[in-house]
């Protein structure tokens, strides 16, 4: 006789790893404060990060 293998279900984790919020447009913007001032343009800008994939966005005030 052979060694028996458990197989276990994936985890939610696991199954939903391509599906996650993010990827659909739902990010969870917080504003970071490292980068206040924008060099280029000489303007007061607002940087946007997503807390859980890290994509930012930034407004020009």
């Amino acid at each position: 006789m052979g060694d028996v293998i458990p197989f276990k279900r994936p985890s939610l984790k696991k199954k939903a790893k391509g599906k996650t919020l993010c990827r659909n447009g739902f990010h969870k913007w917080e504003v970071s404060k490292e980068k206040q001032f924008d060099v280029k343009s000489g303007k007061l800008v607002t940087v946007y990060r997503c807390a859980r994939c890290g994509e930012q966005k930034v407004l020009a005030l």
